[in-house]
């Protein structure tokens, strides 16, 4: 009696079947030819201008991000320019933007880009990765819109419209859910256009396949969206559950002498890292004076009295609750240098100004001079 014949090995059915495929691209990029927005990053093949357009697209709405792009490549227009910049420049031009470690990154890149790569950004996602502040998603961006190269992307947009189309279960975070819409995005970005078609997914999620309110009657790809057949698209993806935001209060140094306060500049990371500020220390919301003081005086170096209130600022942070209790405050001496902080400088009102500041440290100074910061 012979053996049982050995079955062949069956090819595993396609993530994304083929017809399926080419209807979803070519719907698409039609559809993003006809109604993308007419965006300044999208009239330039610049790889720089669209690595910039990129970072500061990152948690931050396109309506802001404009003038901020327009401005920053008037201050820093090449890679080269941007590398050769001192980073307080750098972050000066940032201010307002937050997120300020997208500028210290930013700024750490285009040196890399110099030293490494002549000045010239790199046009594969897999050397991008290597660059500060390159994930897999600003790779996948750069390297598709700038260079052509089919690397896949999956922004907050880009997974609602998978999630949707694909009826991808799972929540924001969930990293089988995560691992799908990667899969997705890698099958669907090979063929013509890549860059187009990245574009064309984000556009889709940023303006019809929207959080709230989607407009399915205008969507071009409705018959291929399976939430859609099923009437699932208000429920996927599923909202993204945020944790309260953390109260933080800190004391905050308004130190005049003859006309200037004391300005100080951060170590480069955490909290308003690399960026300038009246000095300031964490405290609890009912620290008394003295050990308010005590807590600025440990970070200046230097012995600090209270003399009296300025005001508080509150800030609402994307994580943070942030309450700025400006004190007047006073010493023997007058620090110049300090343990807590990289750099310390006196300043004029107009000097502090044009320093790199965070907007809420910003409107902290703007408080204590409305309210007599500089009345000796």
């Amino acid at each position: 009696m012979s053996p049982p014949r050995k079955r062949k090995a069956s090819s595993p059915a396609p993530l994304i079947e083929p017809g399926r495929r080419e209807s979803l691209r070519s719907r698409l990029l039609e559809w993003y030819d006809r109604q993308k927005r007419d965006l300044p990053w999208r009239r330039t093949r610049d790889p720089y201008a669209i690595w910039l357009s990129e970072v500061m697209l990152q948690q931050t709405q396109v309506s802001t991000v404009i003038p901020y792009w327009e401005r920053f490549l008037q201050r820093f227009p090449t890679v080269e320019a941007l590398a050769a910049a001192p980073l307080e420049d750098v972050l000066a031009g940032w201010r307002g933007l937050g997120y300020y470690s997208r500028a210290r990154n930013l700024h750490s890149a285009a040196q890399e880009v110099v030293a490494r790569f002549g000045g010239r950004l790199p046009s594969t996602a897999a050397e991008l990765l290597t660059l500060p502040g390159f994930g897999r998603y600003t790779a996948g961006a750069v390297a598709s819109i700038a260079f052509g190269e089919p690397a896949p992307l999956v922004d907050g947009n880009v997974a609602r419209v998978l999630s949707r189309i694909f009826e991808v279960e799972g929540a924001p975070g969930d990293r089988a859910r995560e691992a799908r819409l990667w899969e997705l995005a890698t099958g669907l970005v090979h063929g013509e256009r890549p860059g187009d078609f990245n574009q064309a997914l984000m556009e889709h999620g940023a303006t019809v396949c929207r959080p709230e309110n989607p407009l399915c009657l205008l969507c071009p790809v409705r018959e291929e969206c399976l939430a859609y057949r099923h009437g699932r698209v208000e429920e996927l993806p599923p909202a993204k559950v945020r944790a309260a935001p953390k109260r933080m209060t800190l004391a905050v140094a308004v130190w005049s002498h003859e006309g200037r306060l004391l300005l100080a500049r951060r170590a480069e990371k955490g909290l308003f890292g690399g960026l300038w500020e009246l000095p300031a220390a964490e405290v609890e919301d009912d620290t008394p004076d003295p050990a308010s003081a005590a807590k600025l005086a440990e970070a200046l170096g230097a012995d600090v009295t209270v003399q009296g209130h300025l005001g508080t600022v509150r800030r609402q942070l994307t994580h943070r609750a942030l309450s700025l209790r400006l004190l007047r405050v006073t010493g023997r001496k007058h620090p110049t240098h300090a343990p807590s902080f990289r750099e310390l400088r006196w300043c004029t009102p107009d000097e502090a100004s044009s320093l790199g500041m965070s907007t809420a440290m910003h409107k902290a100074l703007e408080a204590a001079l409305n309210a007599g910061a500089l009345r000796e």
